[in-house]
């Protein structure tokens, strides 16, 4: 059971999701920095949205901590170089509210364009002005999209059904992408000379800070409209209201600001501009996807499996031919792990058959979390354990091969004194351990497993199988494996409970055991 600190409000069904894990879950709002400091100390996964920031301070305490979970898009409140480095699992939900966000950046656009907050606002105050709010149509104009990912193409989409002209720009999308959903993509500097409205959907980045500015700006078509409900900051939000003031920027709608809560600004005097209160992730059905988005992506974490959603993993997607073998690259490696009984001074991780033609940059990853977790008393994720390798000084060298001889796929961890190898075998894909220390086994991984070398004479399963039986153990599943020159066996062997030193020592001594060595996740 883990402890789980929620520091916002968050859906019911994501609480309920956690709960029915059975975890404690703490739901504490409102906290000032000192008393998140102390409710961090005992936590083992934090959930957050945008008010509570995740600092170094708070990271530092949190002892542990396995992961922060943010229900939301955004994560410029929480550090994540910190985490990193403390080996915590930053996540997101960044799919949860791609509707509501582009449903909204549209409803500001045509709130601005038509004036409709302003026009409200006069008749409800008892002035009824028609010729004042004249507005624009979006039909035939050109709409601008700075950020081509699932939001913007969300807008696109829904502009295009207004007869909009769609342009964009975003160096990390390909023209051919944006040309099947009917985008022209140009430069900044032509976005801003052509469209008469521009939506942002950036993040906040050192990158994208202040970078509509005035310079920018003052290039921007005469009488263009900017709509940005994506990372306040963005926008120069000064240099915007001179721009509209002086009549070169036709107004604007802003749902974010540089800093909130925001409840003064000199765009906040100009008639031609819209504001809202952050409000683009706030319908009902983004909070219940968010709230069981994040909840989802937390359980994964502490169950130490792969998560979809983390923002800070060296390797941030898992093709879907390599995802199957994630659970056996890190059995894997906590079998190697317990072989060597500690770090090797270098790991060959090959990669055999058509599984060589993935991105296995993740199943390397796995690998290293399982040797790590076998023999660490920290917390060992996939966010840490590369830091672990480094700072351990383990050689790490991947290899791959299209051949393989026995199985369509095949991954082999191999250093100076031991070797193991693993597949996926038939219809459902289940896990398989084919061969330690160049013994040909067959048996499906355990938590709990037993590897013995011995004399390769008749009788030594009975006396392991002895051994055993009077400590009370069963045998779950067992392989047996000649050497090459047949000298020697080896078995491997499942447990339903772990082997003791004291029993390994035992196994240890018996006549015609050579080694053996415990398995234990």
């Amino acid at each position: 059971m883990a402890r789980i600190l929620v520091t916002e409000k968050l859906a019911e069904s994501g609480l309920a999701l956690m709960r029915d894990k059975g975890h404690e879950v703490v739901v504490s709002l409102g906290l000032d920095p000192e008393s998140l400091i102390e409710a961090a100390r005992e936590a083992n996964a934090i959930i957050i949205r945008s008010a509570t920031k995740i600092t170094a301070q708070v990271l530092e305490a949190a002892l542990h901590l396995v992961v922060v979970g943010r229900a939301g898009i955004g994560l410029d409140n929480v550090d994540l170089e910190a985490a990193t480095a403390r080996g915590v699992m930053v996540v997101n939900a960044p799919e949860s509210n791609i509707i509501s966000a582009a449903e909204h950046t549209i409803g500001l656009m045509i709130a601005q364009a038509r004036n409709i907050p302003q026009a409200h606002a006069s008749v409800i105050s008892g002035v009824w002005d028609r010729s004042k709010w004249e507005g624009v149509e979006l039909f035939g104009k050109t709409l601008g999209i700075v950020g081509f990912g699932r939001v913007g193409a969300l807008v696109a989409s829904r502009a295009q059904a207004f007869g909009m002209r769609t342009i964009a720009h975003d160096p990390y999308v390909s023209g051919e992408r944006a040309k099947r959903l009917g985008v022209e993509m140009v430069t900044l500097e032509e976005l801003v000379a052509q469209a008469d409205f521009i939506t942002i959907h950036l993040p906040k980045t050192p990158e994208t800070m202040g970078l509509f500015g005035k310079e920018l700006l003052d290039k921007a078509k005469p009488g263009m409209r900017i709509i940005n409900a994506a990372r306040g900051g963005v926008i120069d939000e000064e240099a915007l209201a001179e721009g509209i003031a002086a009549g070169r920027i036709g107004g604007a709608a802003l749902d974010v600001f540089a800093k909130e809560p925001c409840t003064s600004s000199p765009l906040f005097e100009l008639p031609s501009v819209v504001v809202t209160p952050h409000l683009g992730a706030s319908t009902r059905e983004a909070q219940d996807k968010a709230g069981m988005t994040i909840a989802e992506q937390v359980l994964l974490a502490l169950d130490g499996q792969y998560v979809p959603f983390a923002v800070n993993l060296p390797v941030r997607q898992v093709p879907e031919e390599a995802k199957p073998f994630l659970p056996l690259a890190e059995q894997l490696g906590r079998i190697f792990a317990s072989l060597c009984e500690g770090i090797p001074d270098g790991l060959e991780i090959e990669y055999q058959g058509a599984l060589s033609a993935a991105d296995t940059g993740m199943l390397t990853l796995a690998v290293l979390k399982g040797v790590f977790t076998a023999g660490s008393e920290e917390p060992v994720s996939y966010v840490n354990a590369p830091k672990l390798a480094e700072e351990r000084g383990l050689d790490v060298r991947e290899s791959k091969t299209s051949t393989t001889h026995d199985f369509v796929n095949l991954i082999s961890l191999r250093s100076k004194d031991h070797a193991v190898a693993g597949t996926l075998t038939g219809a459902r894909g289940e896990p398989r351990l084919v061969m330690v220390d160049d013994h040909t086994v067959e048996l499906p991984p355990a938590t709990n497993m037993l590897v013995i070398r011995n004399d390769d004479r008749p009788g030594m399963i009975g006396v392991v199988g002895t051994v055993i039986g009077n400590a009370g153990i069963s045998i779950s599943s067992m392989a047996v494996g000649p050497s090459l020159t047949g000298n020697t066996a080896l078995m491997v062997l499942s447990t339903d409970r772990p082997i003791g030193r004291d029993l390994l020592d035992t196994l240890r001594r018996a006549e015609g055991i050579l080694d053996a060595h415990a398995v234990t996740s």
